[in-house]
């Protein structure tokens, strides 16, 4: 089983990376797999996304989340939804090029007036591309970051269930 964790956010180091690997690992040991998870870390693609030209590392990132079992997709809330990196970088993936995947997706904000940005927003925009997106997602409140352990554990233990389902043939996508 391949877990991705792709992190939407422009900056290299962010906080968002953080709970991207930390909801990515944390899926994973709830399926009993120990191996780390794949990153997708768009900061580093920032320059390619839009470019018209191809590039062997988008390529790779494209091959690598079209290619997952479960995705974790996470962004930090700007303008109270997700990044346009990452939008951009979803837009270049064909419909349907998420079929049979789990994908699981988080905002990172620091205003708990967008939490509902992830089920408005960022699920809509998985569902398009044809994954199976278990509810709850997540909204991870930038003054809840010293408990990240207690709030993703919490929210992995609600989805991984689902996410056992989908990736065992047992829910249709």
């Amino acid at each position: 089983m391949t877990v991705v964790a792709l992190v939407g956010n422009p900056r290299a180091g962010s906080r968002t990376h953080g709970v991207a690997v930390a909801a990515a690992e944390a899926v994973r040991a709830r399926l009993g797999h120990a191996d780390p998870p794949d990153v997708v870390d768009l900061s580093a693609l920032a320059s390619v996304v839009l470019s018209p030209e191809p590039s062997a590392g988008l390529e790779i990132a494209l091959e690598l989340v079209t290619s997952a079992d479960v995705l974790v997709v996470v962004s930090p809330t700007y303008k109270a939804t997700y990044t346009g990196l990452l939008k951009a970088f979803l837009d270049r993936l064909p419909g349907g090029a998420l079929r049979g995947k789990a994908a699981l997706p988080l905002l990172v904000m620091g205003d708990p007036r967008h939490a509902l940005a992830v089920e408005l927003h960022l699920r809509p925009l998985l569902l398009e591309l044809g994954a199976f997106v278990p509810t709850p997602g997540l909204a991870v409140l930038e003054s809840r970051l010293p408990e990240l352990g207690d709030v993703i554990g919490d929210w992995a233990d609600k989805v991984a269930p689902q996410v056992e389902a989908v990736t065992r043939g047992v829910v249709a996508t």
